[in-house]
This record gives C-alpha cells, sequence and structure tokens, in this order.
C-alpha cells in the first residue's frame, strides 16, 4: 500500500535541510571568523546604521570587502537572502578578507529614513572612515555588489575616500544618472519616457512608515535577541503587475495597489533633468571618479547602454591616471544580475546563446587581492580590458576598448513604398540612399492599445514583462508596428558597438513616443531581439526644454544608442521594428501634450515615418572588422 505524503510533511523537510545548510555555513563561520553582528555604526548626524561583520581569526591586519544593501540580510531564519549573506562572507574570510554587509538608513535595524540610493552619499564615507580605523583593519576597502547592492558605488566614488581602493559594480544602471547622451537618472527615463520598473520594485521594498522600530540606544546584544525572532521584513501582498501597471493615472499607480507612495509620488511628477535629480545618490558626469573599478554588464539587461557608455567616460574623463587605466569590463549575454547563472546552454528568453560561463570568481579574486592585499599577481595581463560575448558565434571576445578596435559604421537607410506594416510589409532597410520623391508610412498609435513588451532588457516588473530575446513574429502582425528589413547577407558581419538611429517623423498630434527594436532575423524567418529603445517626441531638442509638435510638420528624432554584440550569419538579415509603445516596460504617452502621469483619457494619433533625400531616416550598425 502506497504512503500519501502531506505537503505540509514535504514543506517541513525542505524547511529541515534548508536550516541545516545555513547551520553547517554559520558553523563553518565560527570555526575560522570572528562574527560581530548588529554592530550599529555612526554616521555623522548620529544616524546608526546596521552592520554584520565577518572577519577572519588572525592578529595581523586585513582588507575589507564591503556590501551596503537596501535588502534583508538577517543571518537568521531560512531566506534565501540571508543564506546568501553567511555564504559570501565564509567565501571572503577563507580569502582573507573581512566581509561587512550593512543596511542602508531607514531599513531593518539601521536608523533614520530611507530613500533611493541610500542617501546621503555621506552615510558610504562615513562607513569607510569608520572601517579603515578599525584595529584590525589594513585599511583598504573594496566594494561589490549587483543592482540595488552596486548602484549606490559610483556617487560614492566621486567622493575619492582614501581607503575606497577598489571597487566590482554589477548590474548598476539604476545609479547612473546623466552620462553623455544618456539621460536616464538611475532608469527612471529613457528618451524621456518613464520606465515602470520602479513601481514594482518600490512596491515590494518600501517599508511603510508605521513599520514597529526599535528603541534608540538598544544595545548590540538585545538587537541580535531581537533579530533572532523578529525580521522588521514586511510582505506586501501580491500583485499582478500585468494587470496593475495599466492604471491610469500614472501617479495612482501604487496607491491602487495599496503600496507605499511617498517616493514614488515624489519622483512621478520629476521631469528628465529636474534638480532633484542632481542633489540625490545619482552619479552624473560632472563628477569625477576616484576608484579602479570592474564593471559586469549584460546584454539584457535595462541600462546596458548607459553602462557602458559609463565605463568609456571614466576610462578617458577621471582625473587620476592610474584610475583611467584601472577601467576593466565584462558583457555577458545574460538578463539582469544573472552573470552567475549562465550555463553550458545558456537560454536568455527563449534563445539559446550556447556556453556563456566565464571565471567571475577567479578574476574577481585576482581583482581584490591586487588592490587590497598590494599581490603582484599580473592582473593587468591576465585580464583583458574588455571581455564581451558575442552571440550568434556564441563565444566570448575580447579587446582593449569598447566597441572595439576597427569598428566601422554601416549606414542602412529606412524605405517602403508605404507598405511597412507588419511583417507582411515591404519595409526595406538598404545601403543605397533613398531617391529624392518621399514616401511615408503611417500608423495609428492608441494608447489605451498599446505593442505590449515583449522580451528586451528588463527588471523588476514582476509578471508583466519577461526578459531576453524572442520571436518577434507573434508582434509583427500588428497593424501599429512597422517593419523594415535588409536582404539576406551575403556574408556573415559582427555588429558590436553601439547602433545610432535619427528618424524622420509626423504626427497629428502634439506629442507622442517613438519606438525602434533591433532584430536579427533567421533563415527560418524567426526574428530574436537584440535591443530596443525609445523617444519622446517633446524632448527632440534636449531634455532640458519640451517643444511641442506640428501637425503636418516633420521633425528629426536621434535616439539613444542600443547596443549588442551580434553575429549576424550568412543568409540572416538585419531587421527594426518602429512603433510608438512598448508596454509597460515603458510608460504609454497619451498623446495630448500634458503632464501624462495625471491624465487618464488619452488620444488617438496618426504618426509617420518619413524618407527621402531630404528626409533620410537611418540607422547605424557598428560592423567589427577582421583582418
Amino acid at each position: 500500500m502506497t504512503k500519501k505524503i502531506s505537503l505540509t510533511a514535504i514543506i517541513l523537510f525542505f524547511s529541515f535541510l534548508t536550516v541545516k545548510s545555513q547551520q553547517s555555513i554559520r558553523e563553518q563561520l565560527e570555526a575560522i571568523a570572528i562574527i560581530d553582528e548588529k554592530i550599529m555604526m555612526p554616521m555623522r548626524d548620529g544616524i546608526r546604521l546596521s552592520t554584520n561583520i565577518y572577519r577572519p581569526k588572525t592578529n595581523g591586519k586585513v582588507p575589507v570587502i564591503f556590501s551596503r544593501t537596501p535588502y534583508n540580510f538577517n543571518s537568521w531564519g531560512d531566506g534565501k537572502e540571508r543564506t546568501r549573506t553567511l555564504q559570501s562572507a565564509l567565501q571572503m574570510v577563507k580569502k582573507g578578507y573581512a566581509y561587512v554587509v550593512q543596511n542602508e538608513r531607514g531599513r531593518y535595524f539601521s536608523e533614520g529614513e530611507w530613500d533611493i540610493l541610500g542617501v546621503p552619499l555621506t552615510d558610504g564615507y562615513d562607513a569607510f572612515t569608520w572601517l579603515s580605523n578599525q584595529t584590525w583593519s589594513n585599511g583598504k576597502i573594496g566594494t561589490i555588489g549587483c543592482s540595488s547592492t552596486a548602484e549606490w558605488q559610483m556617487a560614492v566614488a566621486s567622493l575619492d575616500h582614501p581607503a575606497h581602493a577598489a571597487m566590482v559594480p554589477q548590474g548598476f544602471g539604476a545609479g547612473v544618472g546623466r552620462v553623455g547622451q544618456y539621460f536616464e537618472q538611475g532608469n527612471w527615463y529613457r528618451g524621456g519616457v518613464e520606465q515602470l520598473l520602479f513601481a514594482s520594485w518600490l512596491y515590494g521594498v518600501e517599508q511603510d512608515k508605521f513599520k514597529p522600530r526599535i528603541p534608540p540606544g538598544a544595545s548590540q546584544e538585545d538587537l541580535i535577541r531581537i533579530s533572532r525572532f523578529y525580521d522588521l521584513a514586511p510582505e506586501n501582498p501580491p500583485v499582478n503587475w500585468a494587470e496593475a501597471l495599466k492604471h491610469l493615472p500614472l501617479k495612482d499607480l501604487l496607491k491602487n495597489v495599496g503600496g507605499k507612495k511617498e517616493i514614488f509620488d515624489k519622483m512621478i511628477i520629476r521631469k528628465p533633468n529636474d534638480k532633484d535629480w542632481y542633489t540625490g545618490g545619482l552619479y552624473h558626469d560632472d563628477m569625477d571618479f576616484g576608484v579602479p573599478s570592474f564593471w559586469f554588464v549584460s546584454w539584457y539587461d535595462v541600462a546596458t547602454s548607459p553602462n557602458l557608455e559609463l565605463f568609456n567616460y571614466v576610462r578617458n574623463n577621471a582625473k587620476n591616471r592610474s584610475v583611467r587605466e584601472n577601467q576593466y569590463l565584462v558583457i555577458a549575454p545574460t538578463l539582469h544580475c544573472g552573470f552567475k547563472r549562465a550555463t553550458e546552454n545558456t537560454i536568455v528568453g527563449e534563445l539559446s546563446v550556447g556556453d556563456a560561463r566565464l571565471n567571475y570568481d577567479e578574476q574577481i579574486s585576482l581583482w581584490f587581492d591586487h588592490f587590497l592585499k598590494g599581490e603582484k599577481n599580473n592582473f593587468e595581463n591576465k585580464i583583458p580590458r574588455v571581455q564581451y560575448y558575442t552571440m550568434g558565434i556564441n563565444k566570448w571576445q575580447y579587446s582593449d576598448t569598447w566597441p572595439p578596435r576597427g569598428v566601422k559604421y554601416l549606414t542602412y537607410f529606412l524605405g517602403s513604398d508605404g507598405n511597412a506594416k507588419t511583417m507582411y510589409g515591404n519595409g526595406s532597410l538598404s545601403l543605397t540612399e533613398n531617391s529624392s520623391s518621399e514616401t511615408k508610412d503611417s500608423y495609428v498609435y492608441d494608447p489605451m492599445n498599446p505593442v505590449k513588451s515583449y522580451g528586451g532588457g528588463v527588471c523588476c516588473t514582476g509578471n508583466a514583462v519577461q526578459g531576453g530575446s524572442f520571436d518577434q513574429r507573434v508582434m509583427e502582425t500588428r497593424a501599429d508596428i512597422l517593419v523594415y528589413t535588409s536582404e539576406p547577407l551575403e556574408e556573415g558581419v559582427e555588429v558590436s558597438g553601439f547602433i545610432e538611429a535619427d528618424i524622420y517623423v509626423s504626427s497629428d498630434v502634439k506629442d507622442t513616443d517613438f519606438t525602434i527594436k533591433i532584430i536579427d532575423v533567421y533563415p527560418d524567418g524567426s526574428a530574436y531581439n537584440l535591443d530596443e529603445t525609445i523617444q519622446r517626441a517633446r524632448y527632440r531638442e534636449g531634455y532640458d526644454k519640451e517643444v511641442f509638435m506640428k501637425k503636418g510638420e516633420v521633425y528629426k528624432l536621434s535616439f539613444s544608442p542600443m547596443s549588442t554584440s551580434n553575429y549576424f550569419k550568412k543568409g540572416h538579415r538585419i531587421r527594426i521594428e518602429i512603433s510608438s509603445s512598448n508596454f509597460p516596460r515603458f510608460a504609454r504617452n497619451l498623446n495630448t501634450g500634458g503632464n501624462n502621469f495625471d491624465e487618464k483619457i488619452g488620444a488617438i494619433a496618426t504618426n509617420n515615418i518619413h524618407y527621402s533625400e531630404n528626409y533620410p531616416s537611418q540607422i547605424r550598425i557598428p560592423v567589427v572588422s577582421k583582418k
């Protein structure tokens, strides 16, 4: 007779295994480390930040690996994040480092009020000072983290604390404000259009102002005792973000799902060049940069292009020559923070990009050993300046610059006979310039029926958008998507670098958006997306002013460049899609010319793409010349 095992028994069994594994990690740490948890590190204004320190049992001085985070790292309980913290501590202590993890102010056991990116910047500076002054510290601190544990690092690096010796920022786009052509203001915008990822992210992480507070002056002993049974980790009810992000007006999006909305409220009304973007924790390109950095970027992340632009900016503009020369870069074919999840058959979305594994831990160890321990381990000769993964040929390649040397731009001109709608139209990409006679394609954009986001570089949107590369043919039957495709390539080409686009447009409304997506079309017709971007027409002359459109007039839109490294094989074709929405990755333009964030009723727009000798709509593609 077969015995039935209850669901409760299964849950208890796996909970036991998780706790057992965690106890094992803690026991291993206790054998080799001095563990000092719930230290309340004082900041200059008297606020204390909750900090855990794990350091080797040695009388010698050791360097510090520092991770600062808004997330829960309480080491008691069975949460994955807590287990990860202990695993990282064990790994670093074994390598001779003190591992320090700290909550930003206002998070969990840290005092004060939280704001995005862990402001004020002085908190990071004060933490470096405190750590470097400890009797067990050798005075060298390295910072590391992905996403929210990386994004605070750039602005703090501009302060150039003498102890901040090296950093490893990964998936760091939400810390990049304005750099070069990019005004994303920490992933809040692209091309002047709101990225909606922060609505769902803030819902999940922002703690209520009425949360329980630890009394001021609580002792470390009390805090440790409390943390064993009380997490200060509230959890909001689950939300169907695929539906919730449709709510209008946009300013009430979090209110509609019962979320805490104060931070969202103040940010949703900011325009792309609002002065408040320049007073918080973002890094901008009028700031110096003082720290050697090993940057990690993903092809299917939310901010690939600005991340790459920042790497180039620091290499070319940091005042200190040693800092300029000690910038290194890895670009992986993964989703946000997915570096170590690459396998022998790495899948992004539904596309296989092959064996994308890399010895990340070994390289990061060499990096920190060199800068924090002073080891002459020949890092600069062992590790290429730029390691980038080229999809299509599915292999790691190396360069001393980004884009690789030898890149030449090919200009493809858009054209059709006025019928580029859908994949069944005759929209073309040609290396031949357009004739003097003007043609155009028109389509209707209804903000109440936007083009659905389908793959791409995304983060943090719950079930609303699945990131990665997908066959776009399922989308290309919509009449509001224009499709332009090259002839089959006579020989394969590697496209690596920034993809630029100038498109000539007109509309019958005051303001609207235009989107572009770059695609690799296989001989069987399958069409896999590589990157995408968007531009709000009112910001075509810059983000410090709004200039509205006039009916019947044609305007040039220059899009923020896209990025990829992809080998288009012989017989493949290059394709772009143009439309006016990519929702809910980007907020819908309601086409009224109003604020957009406080409106509920949209206007239907007839939008046009123009091409002729006078209106040379084009994309410029970086092709690597192999000698």
